[in-house]
């Protein structure tokens, strides 16, 4: 198990632009996923399965749609007299006031936090992306190594200049570049990462002293380069699946993926990654209806046909409407004789009828529909188009 000083740092304070409207209203880190659960249950399950007990939650966009789901931590037997989930945003009434620039300088604007709770390591980790992991393994192999910081990093095919990348030599790493035009290699950081509270705090205080009138950015700026440079940062390689969802064709394609071959099993009883209760009825298939390889959580209903897609709760499917390869997220409606095809339906959407949605076009052209719009009925949505525009 994870040292009982261990603890776990979730930044959820981004906003996500890169997911269009997917983020208007809401956290990315609150974004549905799987139908049934959100993108923040993933860091918070891990810590739970992995017997770290002490959670802060690092909030500030659209922060309210968060908290409500985390539900005091209850989900995550997080909500203790003592210890337990804790949620941290932007304060005021000290020399560290105001907005968090960056994932640096959020952690820098609690830092007097850290040095109070005296953690033996810090676990930091984004609530972004959808993986398996044992931290209990990440904080070992750290405390093995004696680094500053150990990286979790992975071996990504796609497109790495979105990420930290580094290069590694026998266990620790030799190179990071955050967001490079002309990537040295294939290996990205996780966004999880172990760091040695004092390391990490005193490279935060140096940062804020060298940029006093600037806010310290994110971590790989200045924090992550400047332990490198110091010989201080180790690799742990994470082989299991990691997929960012950072955009509208990622967030898509890993709904696809977990539909065809699921990288893992959201309900295995060994590791369970949990999440805040539905307040649904089970699903229901009318007899007109089909669904054919999909995932239909509580609520849904299902008159027309569904294939291939993800349906979140409540979403409800009329007669001779057609829903394929399509994730459509919470009360969404589909009125009779639609068609959705390639498209992500944001919640409270209403497709009219005999409205077309999607489908066409290539690989990555994936509609978007916006958050309780209405398209009106037999209105075309072209592939890759957004609605509203």
């Amino acid at each position: 198990m994870a040292p009982t000083r261990t603890l776990l740092i979730v930044l959820a304070g981004g906003a996500g632009s890169r997911l269009e409207t997917l983020t208007e209203r809401r956290a990315k880190p609150a974004l549905r996923f799987g139908g049934s659960h959100r993108l923040i249950d993933f860091p918070l399950s891990h810590a739970a399965n992995s017997g770290i007990s002490d959670v802060w939650v690092i909030e500030q966009f659209e922060p309210e749609s968060i908290t409500e789901h985390l539900a005091g931590g209850r989900p995550w037997d997080l909500d203790r007299s003592r210890g337990g989930l804790m949620l941290l945003g932007p304060h005021r009434g000290d020399e560290r006031e105001g907005w968090h620039t960056g994932t640096a300088d959020a952690l820098w604007r609690k830092a007097d936090l850290i040095r109070g709770h005296d953690p033996e390591v810090v676990l930091v980790a984004s609530a972004d992306a959808v993986y398996r992991m044992d931290y209990a393994d990440v904080v070992a192999h750290h405390l093995d190594s004696g680094a500053e910081v150990t990286m979790v990093t992975t071996r990504h095919d796609g497109d790495v200049t979105r990420y930290g990348v580094v290069v590694a030599e026998g266990g620790r790493i030799q190179q990071y570049e955050l967001k490079p035009d002309d990537p040295p290699s294939r290996v990205v950081t996780t966004e999880v990462f172990a760091f040695d509270p004092a390391a990490l705090v005193g490279t935060l205080e140096a940062a804020a002293e060298a940029r006093p009138d600037e806010g310290l950015g994110d971590l790989g700026e200045q924090v992550l380069p400047a332990m490198v440079e110091r010989g201080g940062a180790a690799e742990y390689r994470h082989t299991g699946y990691w997929q960012d969802v950072g955009t509208v064709e990622a967030y898509w394609s890993a709904h696809m993926e977990l539909i065809e071959q699921p990288p893992f099993d959201l309900d295995d009883p060994a590791w369970p990654v949990r999440t805040r209760s539905q307040r649904h009825v089970g699903a229901r298939v009318h007899a007109r209806g089909t669904v054919e390889d999909s995932l239909l959580a509580p609520g849904v209903v299902v008159e027309g046909t569904v294939r291939h897609s993800v349906l979140g709760p409540g979403v409800q499917v009329a007669p001779d409407a057609e829903v394929v390869d399509s994730v459509l997220l919470d009360d969404v409606r589909i009125g009779p004789g639609a068609r959705v095809r390639r498209s992500v339906v944001d919640e409270a959407a209403r497709v009219r009828g005999r409205a077309q949605v999607g489908g066409g076009g290539a690989q990555d052209d994936i509609a978007l529909i916006g958050a309780r719009s209405v398209v009106h009925p037999r209105k075309r949505v072209p592939a890759g188009g957004r609605y509203p525009a």
